[in-house]
């Protein structure tokens, strides 16, 4: 299939990520794009003119242009002959979105299907949702390719720093010769050279979103910040405006999420040195794109590749600025991603004070929890 003239790729999810992958993927030959999204402005405009293209505004400030081969709502269209399925939907929405294609993946031959970014438990989520279709591959990036921010759908989006190298894993039943597949797959699609991790669970456990946003949440409006229960009088940056507390809390959530590593190393025998504490892993990833990669504090608030990311907020009609709790910080980090580090610590019976304090706090901010990754995480895990 490496070798075939064409590469059939299905990017699932009409977001900042799902966007700017179309428009990357795109640019390498013989890649053919097709775009499955429900997103109603994406739609409307490639009903109205399917010669659209997609605007990626670079760093730089150059552009690609793209246009996907196919742009559809229907899921038999945009992946029922794909060699390769990227899933760039959020995490609360995978469960639905993974059954939903299961019922259309081809069936003569491997389909690739990862997640991009992987976390959240997506090796174990995929195994549970296609379970009537072994011939599906499952892999996972750690993170993003690019970040990307400043969505125009179906029109432009805005390119944030590249990562140096890219790490993908897949899930502990595939072979190593579908491993290596994997890895040559992934590679055809991107510059940066594409590493191959030795247990899913280097993805899982990779500090980011999940402690990086609920952390900052916290120490920006949490019961000790300065705007707890008050309205921000303007939209602010996610990094480059982190509050001093929400640097400490993320500080003592790396240093909890390591002792959980180290945990799970003993527990199942595996080698999760690849797991690096957070401030090591973003300036090994962005590299001279961080200006003072002294501390926490500095590395986030001189990281270039996170200029100009807003937090998410919603204005009140006194013109006052509020987190929004439907975001992906929540709905995906809080409820999926933090949820599983949370339940993985109390099944191993590791102390994590400061994420089980900022866990309590979100979730009940957030309005509670409607759905767990408990539903999918294996209920014999770890043994």
């Amino acid at each position: 299939m490496i070798n075939a003239p064409t590469l059939k790729v299905a990017v699932v999810g009409g977001g900042r990520t799902g966007h700017l992958n179309a428009v990357l993927l795109k640019q390498r030959p013989g890649v053919h794009v097709s775009l499955l999204t429900q997103h109603p402005q994406v739609l409307t405009v490639y009903g109205r003119d399917a010669s659209q293209s997609i605007t990626a505004w670079l760093p730089d400030g150059s552009a690609l242009q793209a246009r996907p081969d196919v742009v559809s709502e229907d899921p038999h269209l945009a992946v029922g002959d794909a060699d390769v399925v990227v899933i760039t939907v959020p995490a609360h929405v995978r469960p639905a979105v993974l059954k939903r294609l299961a019922a259309c993946l081809p069936t003569h031959k491997p389909v690739f299907v990862g997640a991009i970014p992987g976390f959240c438990g997506f090796d174990w989520l995929a195994e549970w949702a296609l379970a009537e279709r072994p011939n599906a591959v499952i892999w996972g990036m750690k993170d993003v390719p690019h970040t990307a921010y400043e969505l125009t759908p179906g029109a432009s989006v805005r390119m944030g720093g590249p990562k140096a190298v890219l790490h993908i894993a897949t899930h502990v039943r595939e072979s190593v010769a579908l491993q290596q597949q994997a890895q040559a797959v992934v590679q055809r699609l991107y510059d940066a050279p594409v590493e191959l991790l030795r247990h899913y669970l280097e993805i899982t456990l990779t500090p980011g979103n999940p402690i990086m946003h609920s952390s900052v949440v916290y120490g920006l409006v949490g019961p000790y910040a300065q705007f707890h229960e008050r309205a921000l009088p303007r939209p602010i940056c996610w990094w480059t405006e982190c509050p001093e507390l929400g640097a400490y809390f993320l500080e003592r959530s790396d240093e909890e999420n390591q002792r959980l590593c180290k945990a799970v190393e003993q527990r199942l025998g595996i080698d999760l040195s690849s797991v690096k504490p957070l401030r090591q892993e973003i300036v090994e990833a962005y590299g001279d794109q961080i200006r003072d990669p002294r501390t926490m504090l500095s590395v986030l608030r001189t990281n270039k590749a996170y200029d100009d990311i807003l937090a998410p907020l919603v204005r009140d009609e006194t013109g006052g600025h509020w987190i929004d709790k439907r975001s992906r910080a929540f709905e995906e980090d809080v409820a999926y991603g933090l949820a599983t580090l949370v339940e993985m610590a109390r099944r191993l019976a590791v102390p994590m004070p400061h994420i089980e304090e900022i866990f309590a706090w979100t979730s009940a901010y957030m309005g509670g929890l409607r759905h767990s990754p408990r539903d999918y995480l294996p209920q014999a895990w770890p043994d």
